[in-house]
């Protein structure tokens, strides 16, 4: 993923809720009890807190991760910044839950461990501290199916959003060491077109 970090962000919306959701804040709060319950965090609060971190990075090529979720956060989105394609990766729900739901995290390192394919040493302990490994709220079986549930109602009519422009690539399967080497070449093809625009060459 090197010559595509090198020259574009990589931002992650779910890391700047996290972000806020530890400062508890008034937004940060809040954002915190839609995702307790599984629920998807309003449009205007996300869309506000994209756009300004947007606003606030160097590079002119970014790849955003999470967002947009909703058709009201793609037209806000699109409305600011000319977007050039949209990633779906087309993951059964089943899988995901079976994933999300076993996954446990050691805080202070942000070391993330799987009981299915990556266990720590030690059930429920960091390898390299011994500490105890905490599992998300929001990784629960009652609330991963809610958020399935959610992504189903309000983030399929993204993708129809994005299709219906001939911005939409789909990538199917289940494991990421198999999916990753396609969308890597699709996104350094990409890449390699967008820097030949910008330096006039086609």
């Amino acid at each position: 993923m090197s010559e595509i970090d090198d020259t574009n962000t990589l931002w992650k919306c779910g890391d700047i809720l996290r972000t806020n959701v530890k400062s508890k804040s008034e937004i940060g709060l809040l954002m915190k009890s839609c995702i307790d319950q599984g629920q998807l965090v309003p449009d205007d609060i996300i869309t506000r807190l994209v756009l300004v971190e947007l606003r606030n990075m160097e590079q002119s090529s970014w790849l955003l991760d999470g967002f947009p979720r909703t058709v009201r956060q793609a037209e806000a989105l699109e409305g600011t910044y000319n977007i050039d394609t949209v990633i779906n990766l087309d993951v059964p729900f089943p899988t995901i839950k079976e994933r999300l739901t076993s996954r446990w995290l050691h805080q202070p390192s942000g070391r993330v461990y799987n009981t299915n394919f990556n266990p720590p040493k030690i059930p429920g302990l960091d390898d390299a501290t011994g500490e105890p490994l905490t599992q998300r709220n929001d990784d629960t079986p009652e609330t991963v199916t809610k958020r399935l549930q959610a992504y189903k109602t309000q983030t399929e009519p993204v993708l129809e959003y994005y299709r219906s422009k001939g911005m939409l690539e789909t990538f199917s399967g289940t494991e990421t060491n198999k999916i990753w080497p396609h969308v890597h070449t699709f996104l350094s093809g990409k890449l390699a077109s967008k820097n030949l625009k910008a330096a006039g060459k086609v």
